[in-house]
């Protein structure tokens, strides 16, 4: 097709199939993600344009939840309304709850099979080095000034001494992006997103100086029946777990906890993994604080959003507690799993569903910006701290009067230097590293 020419309409049917495929191959996480659509969606298939694009991605940045699942429920909705919105988020995370769901089963059935221990004794100090790694890109696309700086020391202070929990820290840090804005602007402008928006690559199906569709213009009667269908669906889901088995019951307090997650998952899957972590493993003791990284190197290794690391922290908690009895394991967990992901993703649904229509009505006047600079900022010192817990389980297993992982440190270093100086893909070092600590294991 000539890039002089307007792309044809594409059918929804045509969406689906590429939902679908993007479903079984978003590894890399958010950045990745992200950039494969940006690929895909604007540069070669010019569905939509560079501007708008980079519009939808500033508004999912501003919201809690992953915002390359976000990102595709925006597109799907802008392009096919409510349907190709519902079918773009949900197919951006189905793959990978099937995936999951089956490589957990493996992971609790056959988990001390020397294999499968010598391939997670590779993967768990190469995420350690892709949290370190996470760290450095945000810090250095985000911190450019010393406030900014001061505020993701204080954050990391915050959470690694005084134990403050996460959305305390998030609340805080928009606060002071707020009134940072009109004290002193230039030190809370925010950095751009994936480019400048400025590259054309030929006229885009929706451009930018395409009108907006029938089904993208906002009214109140349709964000009122919408907000309605989502706290209905909400309710509805809560309540028969409540019935079924009580307020305390396993599967009620999983809807509960992950509703109050998904909440406050700003900065991405691993701002919030603390705070998962604190439910987990310290409340409610569903899963071991090893387990929980296991899970991460599981999350890691899979398509989809990172956050969906809670699928494995809902299927080990329905296995852990036995909430169909001993001898129904298996459904259990995948009862944990599915409950984890339901309430962790309704609400990015009903953000993008509520908000974009007023998103499309006032593209030129959003003013997100200062607080996103704020929460970015606090969420660098929430991911070193992060960082800081993975290493001490991964080369301390034992605790600090234990012995120290030399061979551990050394994958992680090799996977930092893979991830930082060769700027090798995500799976690839996994991959490479689960092969390594495989033959390790083995010669010992």
């Amino acid at each position: 097709m000539n890039n002089a020419e307007r792309p044809q309409p594409v059918s929804l049917w045509t969406a689906f199939a590429y939902w679908l495929k993007l479903g079984f191959i978003s590894f890399g996480g958010p950045a990745g993600q992200i950039s494969m659509m940006h690929q895909e969606l604007v540069e070669k298939r010019r569905w939509i344009s560079e501007h708008r694009f980079l519009h939808a991605l500033n508004y999912t940045m501003v919201l809690p939840g992953p915002e390359a699942q976000q990102l595709a429920t925006y597109i799907g909705w802008l392009m096919h309304g409510t349907l190709g919105g519902i079918i773009a988020g949900t197919l951006f995370v189905l793959p990978s709850l099937f995936i999951l769901i089956a490589l957990t089963w493996i992971y609790l059935s056959f988990g001390d099979l020397p294999v499968v221990a010598g391939i997670l004794y590779g993967i768990k100090p190469a995420v350690t080095a892709i949290v370190i790694f996470a760290a450095y890109r945000i810090g250095s696309r985000a911190l450019n000034n010393s406030v900014l700086w001061s505020m993701a020391v204080l954050a990391f202070i915050a959470i690694f001494v005084f134990k403050i929990p996460f959305p305390a820290i998030v609340l805080a840090a928009g606060i002071i992006g707020y009134i940072g804005a009109h004290i002193a602007p230039d030190k809370f402008k925010a950095g751009g997103h994936h480019g400048s928006g400025k590259d054309s690559y030929g006229p885009a199906l929706i451009d930018d100086d395409t009108p907006l569709p029938e089904h993208t213009r906002f009214k109140w009667s349709r964000l009122i029946s919408y907000a309605i269908i989502g706290l209905l669906i909400w309710a509805g889901v809560m309540g028969m777990m409540i019935t079924s088995y009580g307020w305390e019951g396993t599967l009620s307090q999983m809807s509960w906890f992950f509703t109050k997650a998904a909440l406050v998952t700003f900065g991405g899957a691993y701002a919030v993994l603390p705070y998962v972590y604190q439910g987990g493993v310290d409340q409610y003791q569903w899963l071991t604080g090893t387990q929980m990284i296991d899970g991460l190197a599981l999350g890691e290794t899979t398509p989809g959003p990172l956050i969906m690391v809670v699928a494995f922290v809902g299927y080990v908690g329905g296995w852990t507690k036995e909430i169909f009895g001993p001898e129904n394991l298996a459904l259990a967990g995948a009862a944990g799993a599915s409950i984890a992901t339901l309430f962790t993703f309704l609400p990015s649904f009903l953000f993008i569903l509520l908000g974009a229509p007023a998103v499309e009505a006032t593209r030129h006047e959003i003013k997100f910006s200062a607080p996103l600079t704020g929460i970015t900022a606090a969420v660098v010192g929430v991911v070193i701290n992060l960082a800081v817990f993975f290493a001490y389980h991964v080369l301390w297993p034992e605790g600090l009067d234990g012995r120290f992982e030399w061979f551990s440190l050394l994958i992680t270093i090799a996977a930092f230097v893979a991830l930082f100086r060769f700027n090798i893909g995500i799976v690839t070092v996994i991959a490479a590293s689960a092969v390594t600590g495989l033959a390790y294991s083995l010669i010992l």
